[in-house]
């Protein structure tokens, strides 16, 4: 590579980071005495729970105080049952997600990928302010104890959902076939369906246990890995504060979930989402089977054959733009469905850190490339064509900042 080719990546990847603390500033807001952001002032005007995480994930870069700001908002409405809620109403904005019957008037009652543990020891690594680490604890603690025991409530070693908004990925076809969707089907049918679900949930006042049993009942790949990825830095926090029975007792979980999900998850190379009590396997290839890699539970032969069969395959996830969230081979792909075929940063995040985990660098360097790439050509948009690159759903959406912390791995 050119020098001057050198100085002007630096100067784009310079660019880039200012553009993204800009954004994320515009979109900051306060209300009560807390700060948090908006992934989109115009289509979600209220604090959502993985959004948050990764907003602090990339202050970190900038501003730890306000990356601690963020995440303590984000618990200042959680349950006492230790449950976080997905999404928090610091403002009534007339809209659909307003009017959602959650019970509630401040917040939803349902969660979404536990985020929290990794964003928090990004902050510390950052700037070693052990008092923040004790002020939060607590609340990581009741989360991550309540997904344990309330969303494990048969001790079967991996925990489950209540509704696929809870996974972050709305519409995404790995729940079509637990809500009995065909792979074809409206957005409008989907989003009804979800809807009718929280109207289930609500009649059990969102009794986790309850819920599973009765109307959806999903153990995500996604989810599951997260929360190993996140029960392992969980496990540090609390050894960093000299809670060793803590330390220990999130080390052994997160190796249980990690055992259980090979067990009943792993077939033909892959982790499968899985459903109802006898884990019947939901076999739709979409960016979840990458997820693991987050968090380390694939081998290196295994990470290698997914890669080379999957990752790069034209037929599958290798398309000019990646990684798209659903396989082209699947019926159900759409390159302009939402969760059903557009790529979003947010996951391609996710595979980028995976790949770091196993060395493979050149992979990465090209899922970070093409995440630049994107943002370069269609702006901070919430998903983007795998085909075109064109930018797709809301506008001014933070996600697209994540590719800070891609510059810095």
């Amino acid at each position: 590579m050119t020098e001057i080719k050198k100085t002007k990546e630096r100067a784009n990847i310079k660019l880039l980071k200012q553009k993204s603390y800009e954004l994320l500033l515009s979109n900051r807001r306060e209300k009560n005495g807390f700060q948090y952001t908006l992934p989109s002032p115009t289509s979600y005007p209220y604090q959502w729970f993985w959004d948050s995480c990764f907003h602090s994930i990339v202050l970190s870069h900038f501003s730890c105080e306000d990356a601690k700001k963020e995440m303590l908002s984000l618990v200042s409405k959680q349950f006492d049952n230790g449950l976080i809620p997905h999404m928090i109403y610091w403002e009534k904005v007339d809209g659909v997600i307003d009017k959602m019957p959650w019970g509630k008037d401040e917040t939803s009652s349902i969660t979404q990928p536990p985020m929290i543990a990794y964003a928090v020891w990004q902050i510390f690594e950052k700037d070693k302010d052990i008092s923040f680490l004790k002020k939060i604890y607590p609340n990581m603690y009741h989360f991550y104890n309540y997904l344990l025991n309330e969303r494990d409530p048969h001790k079967h070693g991996i925990v489950g959902i209540i509704n696929p908004d809870e996974s972050g990925e709305d519409n995404s076809p790995r729940f079509d076939e637990p809500m009995g969707l065909p792979p074809i089907h409206s957005i409008e049918e989907n989003f009804q369906k979800r809807v009718d679900l929280i109207r289930k949930n609500k009649t059990c006042n969102f009794d986790a246990p309850f819920c599973m049993k009765n109307f959806f009942w999903v153990k995500d790949v996604p989810f599951n890995s997260i929360l190993v990825k996140n029960l392992k830095i969980l496990s540090q926090i609390a050894d960093k504060l000299d809670n060793k029975e803590d330390s220990l007792y999130f080390l052994e979980e997160s190796i249980k979930i990690e055992k259980v999900m090979r067990s009943r998850m792993l077939e033909d190379g892959i982790f499968w989402s899985v459903y109802s009590s006898d884990h019947k396997k939901i076999r739709v290839k979409t960016w979840a089977i990458f997820s693991p890699m987050f968090a380390e539970i694939y081998t290196k032969d295994e990470a290698t054959a997914l890669i080379k069969d999957y990752l790069e395959n034209s037929n599958e996830f290798g398309l000019n733009f990646m990684i798209p969230t659903v396989s082209k081979s699947e019926p159900s792909y759409d390159p302009e469905g939402f969760w059903r075929g557009p790529v979003w940063i947010s996951t391609n995040w996710f595979v980028y850190k995976g790949l770091i985990n196993y060395g493979f660098l050149r992979e990465a360097e090209k899922i970070k490339e093409m995440s630049i790439k994107l943002i370069e050509k269609s702006g901070f948009r919430e998903q983007f064509h795998p085909d075109t690159g064109k930018g797709m759903g809301a506008k001014n959406f933070t996600w697209g900042t994540l590719i800070v912390d891609m510059f810095t791995s």
